[in-house]
């Protein structure tokens, strides 16, 4: 992914803090009883803990050990979601939203014993949230969610007047003890390390093009090698081995952060959530004891569906401001995906003939990465688990939040659809500018066209490989985006986000 600097650019903070030591690429066939495709918080969590059970595991990524999503978080630990306890209540049950609870307690739990025991020093750090309302008179959501929480066994919520930020004054909100943070990249080189002490074997730059179910299944890679195991785990943020069904139950949202320079310690250390929708969600992280950096996300919108970063940047940065007056030169922004799931958890399970499938995070990929290791590791190894039938992938929504947000999402991808019938964003590719891509018809077809910054045109089918929707330019980030289920491609057109496994096809001169 393209990670750049502060000069209205992007990058994320992890990349700058940790980088986790490349791995060679696949160079043989080899044999294992459990193959892990991708090498972020949920391929690695799960390679973890299935190692430490004695499985022998192999861990594929076609970029860097953590280098997609999971470099791009802001690295909350929180059993704080995006849906309110009220809300997954009605949609899960009162049983359910126990186990939700419950589960994402553990994670947290697990991370700082997994930090602990494998001693990976990881800025792991224990700390409240705060859940506040957009303003000082909108407090019944917050009284609403205390008696859910409460519900789910979270008996230890509590009111507070207000957070305990002094130059911004919440109001009434709620406070989630014993939550966490940590540097995500530090922990998975920690992992890393771990896994191969086990006697795991990582792969990074290796390219996973077909994953076949069965008994055995078996991962092909782009340069002719062959994986085979007793199980397979496609934890690609968006399952690759997956053509469609999954891709109905959930929809890729991009989500927008900035990190702006703080004196050290100037704000209490916690996290904050307020309950807009699309809800702000803030921390911050110490930076070699000098000074903090406050991070601050939001403004999200779907994928492909939007191309004015620089103005949600731009909102973020006022809104940091107007709360937070210590805030100095924004040193960090960047984006991240995030699939959301129609019923507000992932999907952790079984997809097909011994091919296991790790999405939906929505929102909260740290813990629910953690979950699906646990829930995984104890399916593989022939175990109970008590979470297994909530996270199931095939699981039915019955509720009606869940179906409505089922229908709306799914009429929005049809609907992205009619952009195969209208013009292109440009008529002519002479007026595409150095640095900028745009969408040329040619015919019954469209064309993704780039000009580099060296006058350079580049020029790709603009049909996502995934399902024939047409991609869309991404001029912060220089990609292109499917605004269906949101594969996502450079300019070149290597895909960098799945569903999509092939590259953009080049164009027809």
């Amino acid at each position: 992914m393209n990670m750049q600097n502060d000069s209205g650019k992007t990058i994320s903070l992890w990349m700058t803090t940790a980088q986790v030591p490349d791995q060679p690429v696949l160079t043989e066939n080899i044999q294992a009883d459990v193959c892990i495709v991708g090498a972020g918080m949920a391929g690695m969590s799960t390679a973890y803990m299935l190692s430490r059970a004695g499985k022998s595991v192999v861990v594929l990524d076609d970029g860097a050990i953590g280098g997609g999503q999971t470099a791009r978080t802001t690295a909350h630990l929180s059993n704080v979601l995006s849906y309110r306890y009220y809300e997954l209540e009605e949609m899960h049950g009162e049983t359910g939203a126990k186990l939700i609870a419950q589960s994402h307690k553990t994670a947290i739990e697990t991370i700082e014993a997994i930090a602990k025991t494998e001693q990976i020093d990881c800025d792991f750090k224990r700390l409240s949230g705060y859940l506040f309302p957009p303003d000082l008179k909108s407090t019944d959501e917050i009284k609403r969610e205390l008696a859910a929480a409460h519900r789910a066994g979270l008996t230890e919520v509590e009111l507070a007047n207000r957070s305990p930020l002094k130059d911004f004054d919440t109001g009434l909100c709620l406070r989630f003890p014993q939550q966490g943070q940590f540097d995500p990249l530090k922990y998975l080189r920690g992992l890393a390390e771990a896994i191969q002490r086990q006697g795991g074997k990582i792969y990074t730059n290796t390219h996973v093009e077909k994953i076949a179910p069965g008994t055995p299944p078996r991962v092909e890679t782009s340069n002719g090698h062959l994986v085979t195991a007793n199980a397979v785990v496609v934890a690609t943020n968006s399952p690759i081995s997956n053509l469609a069904t999954m891709h109905l139950k959930q929809a890729p949202y991009m989500t927008f952060a900035i990190g702006a320079k703080i004196p050290h310690d100037s704000i209490p250390q916690a996290l904050y959530w307020d309950t807009l929708d699309p809800y702000h969600y803030v921390r911050s992280q110490n930076i070699d004891n000098q000074y903090d950096v406050l991070i601050v996300g939001g403004e999200d919108h779907k994928t492909g569906q939007a191309n004015d970063a620089d103005a949600r940047y731009a909102r973020l940065e006022t809104w940091t401001r107007e709360r937070f007056p210590m805030a100095e030169e924004i040193l960090y922004r960047w984006s991240g995906q995030v699939m959301n799931a129609d019923d507000g958890i992932a999907y952790i399970g079984k997809d097909t003939e011994n091919v296991y499938i790790i999405t939906g995070d929505t929102g909260l990929g740290m813990t629910h990465g953690t979950i699906a290791g646990m829930i995984l590791t104890d399916t593989i190894l022939g175990r109970k688990n008590p979470w297994a039938q909530l996270y199931d992938p095939s699981r039915i929504k019955v509720s009606a939040n869940a179906a409505s947000e089922f229908i709306s999402e799914n009429l929005n991808v049809a609907l992205q659809y009619l952009d195969w019938l209208t013009p292109g964003e440009v008529d002519s590719v002479e007026k595409i500018a150095p640095g900028t891509g745009a969408i040329v018809r040619r015919g019954l077809t469209k064309v993704a066209a780039y000009r580099d910054e060296n006058n350079t045109l580049h020029q790709h089918s603009a049909v996502c490989t995934h399902l024939k929707c047409i991609v869309a330019w991404n001029s912060s980030e220089k990609t292109w985006d499917c605004p269906c289920h949101g594969s996502r491609f450079d300019t070149q057109g290597k895909v960098l986000n799945g569903p999509a496994i092939n590259p953009l096809e080049p164009a027809d001169k």
